[in-house]
């Protein structure tokens, strides 16, 4: 096994106790990164970076939401000489935000724009390198020979950003990574950390210093397991720089913000992280709200209650394994994580209560139909059902609710820990335990350890909530119990756009970590912003992605869905990976992405990827089945996989050739 003691230390603080890793301090303008400073937020233009107005009133925008820092993309000379007009306005009409200019295939611009910005963001898989999609055997020496060609071209760089104060980011996309790391690491986390160390190993030779890292990718525990490796990579090397964080890709709306709070979050629980940018499909002054949430909630984080220490850790937290369960009726084993509708306070009463969770009686045919977006159990407490349920919807009753019942099967009960030790009868099939890491005591798992009934329900009241849940997997990892478990957690007082990203990152956290067997939310209140309890009208609360009156048990079951998607773990719908939009982008990705979503959301497992350029597609979206990548002005290049399949069509016609496509392939499927 590997010096788990070792591993933890190198890539946080503490499993157990919250604090922040610390990293080196960078300056950035008049606003410092890293060290003892509050983690930073920063969003990125979308403006036409030759409009100098409309990039400075948007900018002005973004400051007032809560950026801290604004990215512009430079994509050639012209518009890096623009930057310092921009930046001239900015100041005379009193703002002095830090600006930084995006980088990507022209050094030309880079060093150009180092003499203007506070900051500048290189991609070490475009900056310099080569990606063409090629597989290349390097020698020893070939390789040696690039990297030296690499130092050559990235020098003149780091040494104007040396003259001039200039911080640098060099944030590694996972999608982008360039042929020759693809040749030597694969399309892996550990790929993506040396490209970015190559980078800086050159900067630390030019005794240059002011350097912020990142490691994004458009799947979450990609991403979380690169910065990770980064973080225990810097350690070896005795470096210690600011963490930039981030998803990228991912996309708008709901889906987006799960996505982001999935991967943000869970190393945000981890102390990691000193400045974050939320990626999402909409304007970038509805980012920085979200990602002032996200931070927000670990400004008292260690006052949380201890948590027993971890001496050492039994899995690799690098490298993804869901942890070994044995399978209790269809939980556990090799069975997709159960999601679990918490209708406690509510019961059902008619077959249309089971409408908002995806479950519709056709009484003609006294059939039930059931999407793929529908849970497998519903907790329905104390109130007894008034309906007979769905073969698939098994009922999970309390115990002495359960005890009651007239007609036991489908139904499962619930039991407390003092409970189980006490009852007069359980079910033959499946017995579930609900507790925190407290309530699970030695006794009790010695009890229930050999049971093939039990199914643990985790719970927890810690302000460090996750943290204690893993400790409790971590329990059974190292006692060699096998009981799968359903990790639940319950909010109070929370308003929607706060359930979203807290439970994206409690739940999502460990699934990403291989933990979890079932997902379990119970929500008291949905509230709306001025702290009133909503039905839910969505438009009232979070821009762009609302449509209608919704009930509370509807958005938790969708949003438990979209945890899972999000983690890799359940695949359910569609998943778009689209990028956030720039003054790159080539055609209005909102509508197009919306336009997207309307004709195809129903095809369950498809990625399509919706770039607005070649910067993001096809690098970017190498992961997707489809890409729609805008190649010119109205223009469309269609890909399948990383292969172009269609070039240069007009965009009135894109959307319609990509569902051609998808047909083609036979991934096409009728809306029912």
């Amino acid at each position: 096994m590997i010096d788990s003691i070792q591993k933890i230390k190198k890539y946080c603080n503490s499993l157990t106790e919250y604090s922040r890793l610390k990293t080196r301090e960078v300056n950035i303008g008049n606003i410092p990164l890293g060290a003892d400073n509050p983690i930073r937020i920063q969003s990125m233009t979308t403006t036409d970076t030759m409009d100098t107005k409309a990039t400075v009133e948007q900018t002005i925008r973004m400051v007032e939401s809560g950026c801290d820092y604004v990215r512009i993309t430079a994509p050639s000379k012209l518009e890096a000489q623009n930057l310092e007009a921009i930046k001239k306005e900015l100041r005379n009409r009193g703002f002095d935000v830090p600006l930084i200019a995006d980088i990507h295939f022209t050094p030309n611009a880079a060093e150009l724009a180092a003499r203007i910005v506070e900051k500048v963001r290189v991609n070490p898989g475009n900056y310099i390198d080569r990606k063409k999609f090629l597989t290349i055997e390097y020698t020893d020496n070939e390789y040696n020979a690039e990297l030296d060609r690499i130092k050559e071209r990235f020098s003149p760089l780091v040494k104007i950003c040396k003259e001039y104060g200039t911080a640098m980011r060099i944030g590694t996309n996972h999608g982008s990574l360039s042929d020759r790391i693809m040749s030597r690491y694969g399309d892996t986390p550990l790929g993506m950390v040396e490209s970015a160390l190559e980078f800086v190993r050159i900067c630390e030779e030019l005794d240059y210093y002011s350097i912020v890292l990142s490691m994004k990718a458009s799947n979450p525990q990609v991403m979380v397991q690169a910065y990770r490796l980064l973080i225990n990579k810097m350690a070896e090397e005795g470096m210690s720089y600011p963490l930039h964080l981030g998803v990228t890709e991912a996309g708008g709306g709901e889906d987006g913000r799960i996505k982001s709070a999935l991967g943000i979050g869970a190393l945000l629980e981890d102390g990691i992280g000193d400045t974050v940018r939320v990626s999402l499909t909409e304007d970038p002054e509805f980012e920085a709200p979200v990602a002032i949430r996200l931070v927000n909630r670990y400004k008292n984080r260690s006052e949380h209650q201890q948590i027993k220490s971890i001496e050492k850790i039994p899995y690799d937290p690098f490298n993804y394994t869901r942890r070994n369960s044995f399978e209790v009726y269809n939980i556990g084993g090799y069975n997709v994580p159960r999601v679990v509708a918490d209708f406690n306070s509510i019961g059902i009463s008619s077959y249309d209560d089971l409408l908002s969770i995806g479950y519709s009686y056709n009484s003609s045919s006294d059939k039930w139909n059931v999407s793929d977006g529908s849970p497998d159990f519903i907790y329905l407490g104390k109130n007894k059902s008034s309906i007979v349920l769905p073969i698939s919807l098994k009922a999970i009753y309390d115990y002495e609710s359960w005890l009651r019942l007239d007609n036991q099967f489908q139904s499962h009960p619930l039991f407390s820990t003092n409970e189980f030790f006490k009852s007069i009868k359980k079910s033959e099939s499946l017995n579930l335990i609900e507790g925190n890491i407290n309530s699970f005591t030695s006794d009790l798992l010695n009890e229930i350890r050999n049971d093939k009934t039990v199914v643990i329900v985790l719970t927890t009241d810690n302000l460090h909530g996750m943290a204690e849940q893993r400790r409790f997997f971590i329990d059974l990892l190292e006692k060699d119990i096998y009981n799968p478990v359903i990790i639940k957690r319950n909010y109070k007082n929370i308003d929607l756009e706060n359930l979203r990203l807290y439970s994206s990152t409690d739940l999502g956290a460990l699934l990403i970590e291989g933990f979890g067997d079932g997902v379990w939310i119970n929500v008291d209140e949905i509230k709306n912003e001025d702290g009133e309890t909503t039905a839910l009208n969505e438009n009232n609360l979070i821009h762009n992605f609302v449509k209608d009156t919704e009930t509370k048990e509807k958005i938790v079951n969708r949003i438990l869905f979209g945890i899972l998607q999000a983690a890799r773990v359940r695949i359910s719908k569609t998943e778009y990976i689209a990028c956030p939009s720039c003054g790159r982008t080539l055609f209005d990705l909102q509508s197009t992405t919306e336009k997207i979503r309307k004709r195809t959301e129903h095809l369950k497992g498809v990625k399509i990827a919706i770039m607005g350029c070649i910067v993001n597609g096809p690098g970017e979206m190498a992961d997707a089945d489809y890409g729609y990548v805008g190649s010119g002005i109205g223009k469309i290049t269609l890909y399948r996989g990383k292969e172009i399949v269609r070039r240069n069509i007009s965009s009135d016609e894109a959307v319609d050739s990509l569902i051609e496509l998808i047909k083609e392939d036979n991934n096409w499927v009728e809306l029912k």
